[in-house]
């Protein structure tokens, strides 16, 4: 279709009465009624107006168009690789979401963790409710007003689809705002990372009791019982004392800062593996009497920062760890000489984050700081000897769709094929490693032949720094950035 409206233009005559006919003229010697006797000097109206304004034919100028317009359409627009224009901005395609919101807290928010509710497992109505603890980041000279937040997400609705009048109804309970609830415990510090970890309790009929471990820009790793701050949400009516606010224990063995902290799944009252910028890492357990002891011997061997830990699925002696010198190094804690079991370089980069599959054991994600992301087989890596250097294994899988640091990575909890990754060029992918292309499927690329098949989907966030999938809900992320951003694809 043409780009403007066409316009027809006709040539009059002379009008016949009814039965009569045009009267025979002899052409040669007449000049015709409607005849122009001066046509053979200039161009007929007909050729003027078929020329259009630029002298070119119109058919020939809007094909041109046309082809300029598919010039501009071919060209797919990649969050993360291309660059916005001035005045540009980008706003999700809403139909590729099952559910999309944002909610922002006073301060950002470098780390986070999702914990576990009463309200089910594999649930899938709406609107969804989730819980949360995060670490404050504010601003240098505003340090006091870091906290520890304990946070309700609530009214978190489905996206809004063309529906029957009749179904309308049915679903008004679906179409909530979204509500962020949040209680507070006062830090002096940054939080760099924070994990959760729940022991039941032992009356079956009371909640279990929620610890959380925070790795503070001080140095410092703060264990507190969140129990009664996430019942206050629901319990109307409940004050938080100013004792509940005050840690359990203040674990002061690191001389810096850190980011790496995990409580291990495998035990129940609580076992924490905490590394630091100075590549030492430390084992702190609960004991009988309520209180945390520290091994006074550290695990070295990294010659640089411990920039990520996890605790095995399946071993619960076992732990790994991610350093700045590009190696993972795989421990025994039950080992007299605190050296790793297993070494291996994987990264010429920063390794900046791991995940440990919880489907299959012998999986282990990794992101460095180069943008590349891995899969690794542990069944490949051989143990260390005395004097050897550390392997280089292939990877399982590797990708270098992100030209920037990778931030988080984290297996989906009950699909061993499925990986969310984050990274520093503000987007949040989903991958699918069971996918793959047959050799007539790898030939249409579809114009992005540098986008890998296994990518499934793209999510812009601004400086996303980490991100977790729900436990509970499946296919539900939340990642945490300038804002936390919870949503679930049609993909996944």
């Amino acid at each position: 279709m043409s780009k403007r409206a066409a316009e027809d233009f006709e040539n009059g005559g002379a009008s016949l009465k009814s039965g009569e006919r045009p009267e025979k003229r002899d052409l040669e010697d007449e000049v015709g009624e409607f005849e122009d006797e001066f046509e053979d000097e200039y161009e007929s109206e007909d050729e003027i107006l078929e020329a259009g304004v630029d002298g070119r034919p119109d058919s020939e100028r809007e094909a041109e168009e046309k082809a300029d317009a598919m010039d501009v359409d071919q060209q797919t627009f990649i969050v993360g690789r291309n660059k916005l224009g001035p005045g540009e901005t980008l706003s999700p395609d809403l139909s590729a979401y099952e559910m999309l919101h944002a909610l922002s807290t006073p301060w950002p928010c470098l780390s986070f963790d999702i914990v576990k509710d009463s309200l089910g497992d594999n649930r899938k109505s709406y609107p969804a409710t989730m819980y949360a603890v995060a670490g404050t980041q504010a601003e240098h000279k505003r340090e006091k007003e870091n906290s520890l937040m304990v946070m309700k997400f609530s009214g978190l609705s489905r996206m809004e689809r063309e529906q029957d009048d009749e179904d309308s109804s049915d679903d008004e309970d679906e179409d909530a705002d979204p509500i962020l609830e949040s209680t507070s415990i006062p830090f002096t510090s940054a939080t760099n990372r924070i994990r959760a970890h729940q022991s039941p309790a032992s009356d079956s009929s009371r909640p279990p009791t929620t610890l959380t471990a925070s790795m503070t820009e001080a140095g410092q790793v703060l264990i507190h019982d969140v129990t009664p701050h996430l019942a206050s949400f629901d319990t109307p009516g409940t004050v938080i004392t100013p004792q509940q606010n005050k840690p359990l224990a203040t674990l002061r063995m690191h001389k810096a800062e850190g980011y790496a902290l995990d409580w291990s799944p495998l035990i129940s009252t609580g076992k924490l593996v905490t590394g630091d910028n100075n590549g030492s890492i430390y084992i702190t357990t609960r004991t009988a009497g309520e209180g945390w002891t520290t091994d006074s011997r550290p695990f070295t061997g990294h010659t640089g920062s411990v920039e990520e830990l996890q605790w095995s699925p399946s071993e619960k002696n076992v732990f790994a760890s991610a350093s700045s010198d590009g190696t993972i190094k795989v421990w025994d804690v039950r080992s007299k000489s605190r050296t790793a079991a297993l070494s291996v370089q994987v990264s010429d980069t920063d390794v900046n984050v791991m995940s440990w599959s919880h489907q299959t054991s012998h999986l282990l994600a990794s992101g460095a700081d180069d943008g590349q992301w891995a899969v690794w087989d542990l069944r490949q890596w051989k143990p260390n000897t005395a004097s050897s250097s550390p392997s280089k294994p292939t990877p399982v899988a590797s990708f270098n769709f992100h030209k920037e640091q990778i931030t988080s990575v984290e297996w989906h909890p009950t699909d061993d094929s499925i990986v969310a990754v984050a990274a520093g060029d503000d987007t949040l992918t989903l991958w699918d490693l069971a996918v793959e292309l047959d050799d007539e499927e790898s030939k249409d690329t579809g114009g992005v032949a540098e986008v890998p098949p296994q990518l499934l989907f793209v999510h812009y966030m601004e400086k996303v720094k980490e991100l977790h999938w729900h436990p509970q809900i499946p296919g539900a992320l939340v990642g945490t950035g300038e804002a936390f951003s919870v949503f679930k694809t049609i993909s996944v």
